[in-house]
């Protein structure tokens, strides 16, 4: 089965076009490096929690909209090594695509697909 790498983030709304250029850019690096399909979505319907909620997992704050974002590799053997071309590869530079957003409040994470239908 497929692997996933999934990622949470807080974005300034006011950077929302400049957060599409950066993942358009990331988006054909994954896949250069063997990512089948990276899915980027924009926040519409997501609630404040009282406990969780994405909201308070990346300390949204009122300028910010929460990113919710994965990518799909065939496996998790692909994915180490595209990370690994990623990480050396000058478009994902923060020189050549920087991240409209604080890098320290993302969360992310790789999984085991376990049901696939």
């Amino acid at each position: 089965m497929s692997y996933v790498d999934g990622f949470v983030a807080a974005v300034p709304t006011s950077n929302k076009e400049k957060y599409i250029e950066h993942a358009k850019t990331a988006a054909v690096v994954f896949k250069d490096h063997g990512a089948l399909k990276i899915i980027e979505t924009w926040e519409d319907d997501v609630p404040e929690g009282e406990v969780t909620s994405f909201p308070m997992s990346v300390k949204r704050e009122a300028n910010e909209s929460v990113v919710f974002s994965w990518v799909t590799w065939p496996s998790k053997e692909a994915r180490d090594a595209g990370w690994k071309a990623l990480m050396e590869d000058p478009r994902m530079h923060p020189d050549n695509n920087p991240m409209p957003f604080d890098g320290k409040r993302l969360i992310y994470g790789g999984f085991n697909t376990i049901l696939e239908v």
